[in-house]
């Protein structure tokens, strides 16, 4: 294992999160509300951004078959990183030139950076394989998440002393801080992008490549529908899958929805940033705290504990009035967040045959990207066809409820005695077989 290659993909995760917790969270949702859409009252302008998140995962949805064969097959995941990375951090600056009631140029940026983010991320996730072992991915793969929270913590923090003390920084007033906190944002991004242009993996290109992009292109939705054909064996999985696309969606859409939200019923530009940061340093301590009451208690019952706690947000949120409430439910947040995204995977993972689950976690990637686009859309629709932002977040109760109903039918136990089978079936000749998801045995509850 090269251990530079792994400490450059793990700085990525740190590099790349300022865009998650600056741009998409916190910084971005308030200056499209009170500058690019300066000319829209305030419920159609969280309706406009909800309707923008939509068209971006859209974009991003219908890319990731190319992306996942090109990742695959070319053996320059490290290259189209690069690229990808790059068209993200130039329209991020991009934001930095947005004026008074440029809301459609804001959204087109945002949408180019959607694609710039989550792309890059298809060839960084596609990476781990190359880099660890089978036995070190869980371990690697969560100092990268845990470097995440940290590194987005961290620039958000220097973002929110730009933004409300500008003085400190030469600026003259808080909307040349936000400029100046989406440039940082950039920098960040590119300069601890470094590490991993430079080293990382290269593997031989696949002599079954096609010779052009369609050809990929097709490859990759020919990868798709035999995937799909072959999952069909594995109910519980798919149960599991069904509720992941409703509870998902419900999480992401608060989680790029809460600041504009916020916003729109009143709450400070300085109570939404304070408030943000507190969700990223509450985030790291609890998800090892729960994580370890997970392999106590099993991972669906914690992920169901988790899911009512974000039930619980939904309803306190459409009642929230004031800052300190918005404080409190931020806080709640941080709680369930990352272990609401962790006892999903191992849950995924106990549930998948061990020898596939690179094609099946790309299988749930990419159609829960398309189902992302959803929960902003519903967000949208229902606050203007209301004229509420209110009745948007109240919206989101239909994901959680929906998620967890279909997620009590998911039997872990046959579940996992389906994909045991499976090994078995593919026998020693498969690749991964007999080998752990993680370095522990497969948790049964």
């Amino acid at each position: 294992m090269d251990k530079r290659a792994v400490r450059a993909w793990i700085t990525y995760d740190w590099a790349n999160s300022a865009y998650a917790t600056t741009v998409l969270a916190a910084v971005l949702p308030v200056f499209y509300a009170s500058v690019a859409a300066a000319s829209l009252d305030a419920d159609t302008a969280a309706s406009y951004l909800a309707y923008t998140h939509s068209v971006g995962m859209l974009c991003v949805a219908l890319l990731t078959p190319l992306l996942g064969a090109l990742s695959d097959l070319s053996g320059r995941k490290g290259d189209f990183l690069r690229v990808f990375t790059l068209i993200g951090i130039f329209s991020t600056l991009g934001f930095s030139l947005v004026g008074e009631g440029d809301w459609l140029f804001a959204s087109i940026l945002l949408v180019v950076s959607t694609i710039g983010f989550a792309g890059g991320n298809t060839f960084y996730d596609a990476m781990l394989p190359d880099l660890v072992p089978i036995r070190e991915r869980e371990m690697v793969s969560s100092k990268g998440y845990a470097y995440g929270y940290i590194g987005g913590g961290i620039l958000l923090a220097i973002n929110l002393l730009m933004i409300q003390q500008p003085g400190w920084f030469g600026l003259e007033n808080t909307l040349a801080g936000t400029r100046l906190a989406f440039i940082s944002v950039a920098a960040w991004w590119l300069l601890f992008s470094i590490p991993i242009f430079r080293h990382a993996p290269r593997r031989p290109a696949s002599t079954d490549r096609p010779s052009s992009w369609m050809g990929y292109a097709n490859m990759g939705v020919s990868r798709l529908r035999g995937t799909f054909s072959q999952m069909r064996k594995f109910p519980q999985l798919i149960r599991m899958l069904v509720a992941f696309w409703f509870f998902n969606d419900g999480i992401n859409t608060i989680i790029l929805m809460a600041t504009i939200y916020g916003t729109s019923i009143g709450i400070g530009t300085t109570d939404l940033m304070l408030a943000l940061l507190l969700t990223q340093f509450v985030g790291f301590p609890c998800t090892l705290l729960l994580g370890a009451w997970a392999r106590r208690w099993g991972a669906k019952q914690v992920l169901v504990i988790s899911l009512s706690v974000y039930v619980c947000i939904v309803i306190l949120g459409y009642f929230m009035k004031e800052a300190s409430h918005f404080y409190m439910l931020a806080g709640l947040v941080g709680v369930v967040q990352g272990i609401s995204q962790s006892t999903a995977r191992s849950l995924f993972s106990n549930l998948m045959p061990a020898g596939r689950t690179g094609e099946y976690f790309g299988f749930v990637n990419i159609t829960g990207k398309f189902a992302s686009i959803f929960g902003p859309f519903v967000f949208g629709w229902v606050g203007q066809i209301t004229g509420s932002a209110r009745w948007g977040i109240l919206s989101l109760l239909f994901f959680f409820i929906a998620g967890m109903a279909v997620l009590m039918t998911v039997k872990v136990q046959k579940g996992v005695e389906d994909a045991l089978n499976a090994d078995r079936e593919d026998g020693p000749g498969w690749p991964g077989h007999g080998l752990p998801q993680s370095p522990e045995p497969r948790s049964v509850t």
